[in-house]
């Protein structure tokens, strides 16, 4: 076994310490499984919500993205720090009302909101369904990190199964808890790491970073800017839009949003957060690093850039801490991805259909769904998938759906009824699996428009479908409404 291999299952059992220790003391009802307690204060909250930007996506996702598409990747720093913006005030009255009504799943919100359970299923199968791909990104970062960086000593199919079984059993047994003290050691590692290799590599190799970006740019003529056609200025601004919309909506992050301890908490991070952000940075520095120094990796392969140009340059012993760190930004968010899909589909869904079921029960019953939450999504990580950025734009895509109707909800006076809510929901959803499954563009349904607009992201239409369907869908329906009462009252 090499020093690479043996630092980076340290490190695994070390989290794994962790997680299961972090229920001490605690008595694991659902409100602590879940959220905590809502006891969490600004530093677990920070690392449970910020820290979700650092992921496998951050360590593969964002070094591959400047490594095969240049300029468009800095569409990650926009939709950052934007959705973080947005959380000053998106995040506390969420918190206050789901405080006031003891929420612990994001579909309770929507539930509560409308007056509907049913309108709760729906909610948890898209929040799963945009879950499951996530984790996927997650399981498939998680392999591709510990297999690169243990020599290929471990394959990648091997290193899955370690990582899936450790995070089940954790999460598991200390829920939030678990998530929230790995994700300290985490946001540790990933800074330490990131941090050198961003200023490492590129003066290592280029003499610093202004001289690293003139290099490519006289390699690759153009590539550091934003093509006319394709990933333009429009696909840019578009998909920065549809991020910023959907950051909060993933069912992990709108849940650990309930765990903070008061509402001061979501203003201090906003405050912090955009500048947090800013350390993706590096990890682009690493990618556009890799271009000269690894060429040839072509498609989902320029994800490996970034540990590729490692093992280049480094001792066995460091690469093994880099890919520590890389596995911290699997396990972590995997928790979370494992702990909301479980909770949505226990106490949204199957509670539905069976009431009697006390909340005893349903703990119980999501702590048993975790584990076949990962067997489902390790089904999908073995049968292959896209790139990692690929992966993860198609759960935004679904996810943002959900913002709409959360918007209108949040308003003194809603006007979208439980029947809107759900109508907008299902046509944004199906016009979402429609373009993902015909690989259709906006192009190729409209030819005759502008460049610009054909190179719209496609989640941007199916958000426009969205509303225009729930706002016809609630007009009729309160007209109906309307005329039932005056019937009612006429007789």
């Amino acid at each position: 076994m090499n020093a690479a291999l043996l630092i980076i299952f340290g490190f695994l059992a070390l989290s794994l310490y962790l997680g299961i220790r972090a229920r001490k003391g605690k008595d694991m009802n659902l409100e602590q499984w879940t959220v905590g307690g809502r006891g969490f204060g600004t530093i677990f909250v920070f690392l449970l919500m910020a820290g979700e930007i650092y992921t496998t996506f951050t360590f593969l996702g964002g070094s591959g993205w400047a490594y095969s598409k240049g300029g468009p990747t800095f569409y990650i720093i926009a939709y950052g720090a934007l959705a973080y913006v947005l959380s000053y005030w998106l995040l506390p009255a969420i918190w206050r009302y789901a405080k006031e009504h003891k929420l612990v799943s994001q579909s309770d919100f929507f539930v509560s909101k409308y007056n509907s359970p049913y309108l709760g299923i729906l909610v948890s199968l898209v929040g799963v369904a945009a879950l499951i791909p996530y984790l996927v990104l997650q399981l498939q970062g998680l392999g591709i990190i510990v297999s690169e960086a243990s020599y290929g000593s471990i394959s990648r199919q091997a290193a899955i199964w370690i990582g899936t079984i450790a995070v089940t059993v954790y999460v598991m047994v200390s829920g939030i808890h678990g998530s929230a003290w790995t994700a300290m050691l985490k946001d540790i590692m990933i800074l330490f790491v990131v941090v050198f290799l961003g200023l490492y590599l590129p003066y290592h190799y280029y003499g610093g970073i202004q001289p690293m970006f003139e290099a490519v740019e006289a390699a690759k003529p153009g590539f550091l800017a934003l093509p006319e056609s394709g990933m333009s200025p429009s696909w840019f601004i578009s998909t920065v839009l549809l991020t910023v919309l959907g950051f909060y909506m993933w069912p992990h992050t709108f849940g650990s949003a309930y765990s903070a301890e008061n509402e001061r908490v979501f203003r201090k991070n906003a405050m912090i957060m955009p500048l947090y952000s800013l350390v993706l940075l590096f990890v682009f520095f690493v990618g556009f690093a890799a271009i000269l120094q690894v060429p040839g990796l072509k498609g989902a392969d320029g994800d490996l850039s970034l540990l590729r140009l490692s093992i280049q340059t480094f001792d066995p012993w460091f690469v093994g801490v880099i890919g520590a760190a890389g596995l911290l930004t699997a396990i972590v968010p995997g928790s979370m991805i494992l702990m909301a899909a479980a909770t949505l589909l226990a106490k949204n869904v199957y509670k539905v259909f069976a009431p009697q079921a006390s909340d005893a029960q349903i703990s119980k019953l999501a702590k048993y769904l975790v584990p076949v939450v990962a067997l489902i999504s390790l089904y999908f990580t073995f049968a292959g998938g896209s790139a990692i950025v690929a992966l993860l734009l198609m759960g935004y895509s679904l996810v943002t759906q959900l913002f709409p109707a959360l918007l209108f909800s949040l308003m003194k006076r809603n006007v979208v009824t439980k029947h809107g809510a759900a109508a907008g929901i299902v046509a944004g959803v199906a016009t979402v699996a429609y373009i993902t499954l015909s690989k259709t563009t906006v192009g190729s349904l409209f030819p005759f428009l502008p460049q610009a607009i054909e190179d719209l992201n496609v989640g941007i239409v199916a958000l426009i479908v969205n509303v225009v369907v729930m706002m016809a869908v609630s007009l009729v329906m309160r007209n109906r409404t309307a005329v039932r009462d005056k019937n009612a009252q006429a007789a």
